[in-house]
């Protein structure tokens, strides 16, 4: 197969991600306030990984006590705070502590009685769920949330944004499931809410459920329903500039490596995992990509450059 570039190179990490009020983390137990959980929130989007791993103690803190204590608003802060220590253990492979967080965040977002937030938490279960074997859990856990936000005639924006998002995560979860009629339905009503989303009158802020996530997903969702042409075709498609944070930029080049490794491409994967590390330095050392890394080694050891990557992002390499 001819060598693919796939994605462009320049998307460095953005420092202005990691800016947070200055009453943030300041060592308080409580209460915990939005602004904590959305501080949080953009160092996971910048990835910087440890930076969060080194403040999430105290969000933690903070987030046992306003589910006891804040009301509905509370439990909603502390579902966003589980919910965000789920993915970061998902993120260092840590598959059980993410799936005890996830549970916790849903327990706290059926406190809350907000449909937004309840999703976010059903799409934090969807992974450790899937991981164990559990996708059909999965999936109706992330059903039953997009019932839940689409069962109005008029939905917001922000509930259009996250029914999406749960059928995007609802697709990929049937893909790996080998459920390609559920896989490509769930996959079609993301586009359908993008649509929709993108013709609502009430566009301000910036939506997480945009056509560059829809085809980031899909080169994914495709993969693993073992169709590379479709998965490459998206992911030729695909802006990286279309993805607004360091995290998706990262995810969309290693779903590209992975496609173009399962398509004979080793060098073309080797380019996609250089974006990973460029986009974001902490994605190129989490367990799975140290582990394509590795894959990548050993069908082209000879790759220029490839020894030093893996070096610098702590995959092992097997001696020849």
């Amino acid at each position: 197969m001819e060598r693919r570039s796939v994605l462009t190179a320049g998307v460095a990490l953005s420092t202005t991600a990691l800016v947070w009020p200055a009453t943030a983390w300041a060592g308080q137990a409580a209460p915990l306030s939005a602004g904590d959980v959305a501080a949080g929130r953009r160092l996971f989007a910048a990835g910087a990984y440890d930076r969060l791993g080194r403040v999430l103690p105290t969000l933690l803190a903070g987030a046992r006590h306003g589910a006891a204590a804040g009301g509905p608003a509370g439990a909603a802060r502390a579902a966003g705070v589980w919910v965000l220590a789920s993915q970061l253990a998902v993120k260092r492979g840590r598959t059980e502590a993410a799936g005890v967080y996830a549970s916790r965040a849903g327990a706290a977002a059926r406190r809350s009685g907000e449909a937004v937030v309840l999703a976010a938490a059903a799409r934090a279960a969807a992974t450790p769920l899937r991981r164990t074997g559990r996708a059909p859990e999965a999936l109706h856990l992330l059903q039953e949330a997009r019932a839940h936000l689409t069962a109005g005639s008029r939905p917001t924006a922000a509930e259009l944004d996250a029914a999406g998002m749960v059928a995007l995560t609802a697709a990929y979860t049937a893909a790996q499931a080998h459920l390609p009629a559920a896989a490509r339905d769930f996959a079609d009503l993301a586009e359908e809410s993008t649509h929709r989303l993108a013709r609502h009158p009430h566009t301000a802020g910036i939506w997480e459920l945009t056509a560059g996530q829809c085809a980031l997903y899909r080169i994914g969702i495709h993969r693993h329903l073992g169709d590379l042409d479709t998965a490459l075709a998206a992911a030729r498609r695909l802006n990286p500039e279309q993805l607004p944070t360091a995290e998706r930029r990262a995810r969309a080049a290693t779903d590209t490596a992975r496609a173009l490794l399962d398509a004979g491409d080793t060098a073309g994967a080797f380019t996609q995992l250089r974006l990973v590390e460029l986009a974001a330095p902490h994605e190129a050392g989490r367990p799975s990509v140290r582990a394509l890394t590795a894959q990548v080694a050993g069908r082209r050891p000879d790759l220029p450059g490839l020894a030093e990557y893996a070096h610098r992002t702590g995959a092992a390499l097997s001696p020849h």
